[in-house]
């Protein structure tokens, strides 16, 4: 994907790594494969973005990459009980710091935004969470969902020609003051 879009646009110098699953179980009821899936989408997959991206920006004097991990790995969301999502994000946060360390003598920045609840149709329009986002809007001291615009803000901050060239390894927390709490 990296190199098809590559050569279409011309180069890459700045991407983002947001695909991601979540499926809700108790630890002790969650199978391999739906542990092997979330941490293959949500961990490999961005950890397999970084390496084709960087090194298109390798080549190019540098870039920026975002990653999206969670606010999840900053406490443990609840009533909702998600083992492997919450272990796939906290990987995500450890890898981008920790390429924004091997990375940034090459002028790549790393950072990531952890978002909390987002008022999508994935949340809507499940029979499982809509009935706990009344629970979820008590745990958030804004009052409300994040919305896609707000991921969206988050993620020009890091990657706008204002951006501080100097910020990287960073996990910024969009999530309305939750994990405070």
């Amino acid at each position: 994907m990296v190199d098809e879009t590559v050569a279409q646009l011309g180069g890459l110098n700045i991407a983002c790594n947001n695909a991601g699953i979540n499926r809700n179980s108790a630890a002790e009821e969650t199978t391999m494969k739906d542990w092997d899936d979330t941490i293959n989408i949500n961990t490999r997959g961005v950890f397999m973005g970084c390496q084709a991206q960087a090194k298109y920006m390798f080549a190019n004097g540098g870039g920026r990459i975002v990653n999206t991990a969670s606010m999840a790995t900053l406490l443990v969301p609840h009533p909702q009980k998600q083992a492997a999502y919450n272990c796939s994000k906290a990987a995500v946060v450890k890898m981008t710091e920790t390429l924004a360390c091997e990375w940034a003598d090459r002028n790549v920045q790393v950072n990531c935004i952890s978002p909390g609840i987002v008022n999508t149709a994935l949340i809507r329009e499940s029979p499982a969470l809509a009935p706990l986002v009344n629970q979820w809007l008590d745990q958030i001291p804004m009052g409300r969902l994040a919305e896609v615009a707000d991921m969206q803000l988050a993620f020009l901050l890091l990657c706008s020609q204002h951006a501080n060239p100097y910020m990287t390894g960073h996990n910024l927390v969009v999530e309305g003051a939750q994990s405070l709490w």
